[in-house]
């Protein structure tokens, strides 16, 4: 497991130097991969609520990913609108398509970010949609998976993912209904320690998922980067619904989902020569023939085996 330095984003001039940063590190040649990891919370994050913090996940491939809470509810537009040495801004950064940005699931992010601060989502990568693809049958995919489910199915396992999921249920308890809690605490200021932790498992992840699921997408990234495109394109109309009853389906069309279907099919297992060698009925009595006895109530495997040169058995 990787460390984790986490900072807290609450003045201008930490958006400045951040946002500086952010354009030094994407002014080189193209990455290997993606160094900007995002998710939001809020009071019904989306159109119809408020967003509170942006968790940006920083990794450049060092043992030590840093983990930036952008507290939005205390910056206000001045999260989105600050420049630093340079003149561009987080927004500016959030818009240019040439800058990955990984999230998993961007429709209700990406509907906040331009309902409240005008910021219109380019160059994402959809992690959800990326496991989507992945499934070798259209059945199979005819549900997205969740972020927990994701992490459970494909990065921790035992005691690793226990830490995880009782740090995700302590944050929920905080905020969800149903154990008392109040969405308002993405409010509360200073942030609390468990919120904190909720945010940082919710990005944490997300760079061992993209390298999972996106050194298998090579065959159909186009078509992948297409359906995230349409998602963020669909959260900013007017017509769109947040809480609407189709989310947890997957997008493909029946076409799309013959493609995905032929380029993840896996043929069946097949022994080699045809022989099931874990199965003691391929080595019947006759298999080996008359040539494994000669007649004469020695060790016929061994005559078999050995060489002229090592002379006779002992």
């Amino acid at each position: 497991m990787r460390d984790i330095t986490i900072e807290i984003i609450n003045t201008t001039k930490q958006i400045g130097d951040l946002v500086d940063w952010l354009i030094l590190r994407h002014a080189s040649p193209e990455l290997y991969k993606p160094t900007m990891y995002i998710d939001l919370e809020g009071i019904d994050l989306c159109r119809e609520g408020s967003l509170s913090i942006l968790t940006l996940l920083i990794d450049t491939g060092i043992p030590t990913i840093r983990v930036c809470l952008v507290d939005v509810y205390s910056l206000g537009s001045q999260a989105f609108n600050t420049t630093g040495i340079k003149p561009k801004t987080l927004k500016d950064i959030l818009q240019d398509e040439n800058i990955p940005k990984v999230f998993f699931d961007v429709r209700n992010d990406s509907d906040a970010l331009f309902a409240h601060f005008g910021v219109a989502l380019q160059g994402v990568e959809d992690v959800q949609l990326m496991e989507s693809a992945t499934r070798t049958t259209t059945r199979s995919r005819k549900y997205l998976n969740s972020l927990a489910r994701c992490v459970e199915n494909y990065v921790l396992y035992d005691s690793d993912l226990t830490r995880w999921k009782l740090a995700n249920e302590k944050g929920e308890r905080l905020f969800k209904a149903e154990h008392g809690g109040s969405y308002e605490i993405f409010n509360q200021r200073p942030i609390p320690d468990d919120i904190i932790s909720y945010c940082v498992g919710d990005v944490q992840y997300l760079p061992t998922l993209w390298d999972r699921f996106r050194w298998r997408t090579n065959r159909w990234r186009d078509l992948v980067n297409d359906k995230t495109k349409q998602r963020v394109a669909a959260s900013q109309k007017p017509e769109y619904q947040p809480h609407g009853p189709d989310r947890t389906l997957a997008p493909w069309s029946e076409d799309e989902n013959r493609t995905l279907d032929k380029w993840n099919y896996v043929p069946p297992s097949r022994d080699y020569l045809g022989y099931d060698y874990f199965n003691d009925d391929c080595f019947g009595d006759d298999y080996f023939g008359d040539d494994w006895d000669d007649g004469q109530g020695d060790n016929d495997f061994e005559d078999w085996t050995r060489a002229d040169w090592q002379g006779p058995p002992s």
